[in-house]
């Protein structure tokens, strides 16, 4: 517990200045973050982080967080259409190509992960540093119902959880800790955007808060659902106490997406 505790002081005493700083900074936080993940899917894998598609992937995942501006002025410079969507597929084609040359040693399977890996972690991120372009109360917003929904599930589960959410996935989530948590979440966060306005009026917001709390959730099974399946208990080791970037990251990856697809980034 100690060293959970010490490890989660240091993370947030870094963490957070860096969302107020936002920027270049920022960025180089996420690109990081992303290369960081895609290593650790790698190794769940079985493949050495200096194989062709562990390197071609943590490159495709590090390019994919480039905020959109990034991208339209890039586009506007050279002669082909180079954004988000042709640069995933040109990596695609790179591992198609490699199940070929490596005679099946990486196969279509392989590849099929990867890729997956790449959208997954790599547009999670991009969205991570889109929120804060739109603003630090917004990407606060995202963090705040991970945060909450995720200490309150916790407490509340502990406390008066009987019934289990997903036993073979997760066995120590609860359905009351579950419902609890987004309640909780959907309280606070109508104090938060009452004092910092989102985009649309407070009402939504308070639904937006609803559905985005069930899907940081999903975004833990999801991460736990991985690691049931390459039979790890962490994703990595790099936070002590804590596991890996997908441990700590895994509900945000899924939240911030989904918020953007919800129009909640404009």
């Amino acid at each position: 517990m100690k060293t959970r505790v010490i490890t989660a002081v240091i993370a947030l005493a870094i963490f957070v200045p860096t969302v107020f700083m936002g920027g270049w900074v920022l960025q180089v936080v996420a690109a990081l973050l992303a290369a960081v993940a895609l290593s650790e899917v790698a190794l769940m894998r079985k493949r050495l982080l200096v194989s062709f598609e562990a390197v071609i992937s943590m490159i495709g995942a590090v390019l994919m967080t480039l905020p959109s501006d990034v991208w339209r002025s890039i586009d506007n410079k050279v002669p082909v259409p180079l954004h988000a969507e042709s640069l995933l597929y040109i990596f695609v084609l790179l591992m198609l190509f490699h199940t070929v040359i490596s005679k099946n040693h990486f196969n279509f399977e392989d590849a099929g992960v990867f890729t997956l890996a790449i959208l997954y972690v790599g547009m999670g991120f991009h969205f991570f540093v889109q929120a804060r372009e739109v603003g630090t109360s917004t990407l606060f917003y995202a963090l705040l119902i991970v945060w909450i929904t995720d200490s309150g599930a916790y407490l509340i589960g502990r406390q008066i959880g009987k019934h289990k959410l997903a036993p073979r996935i997760s066995p120590n989530k609860t359905w009351e800790g579950s419902i609890g948590g987004t309640v909780v979440a959907v309280l606070v966060m109508a104090i938060y955007t009452h004092f910092f306005p989102q985009y649309y009026s407070w009402g939504w917001m308070l639904v937006m808060t609803l559905l985005l709390s069930i899907a940081g959730q999903f975004g833990d099974l999801i991460e736990s659902a991985l690691k049931r399946y390459y039979k790890v208990k962490d994703s990595g080791t790099i936070l002590p106490g804590h596991g890996g970037i997908l441990d700590r990251f895994d509900s945000l990856l899924i939240v911030l997406p989904i918020l953007y697809l919800l129009g909640g980034l404009q």
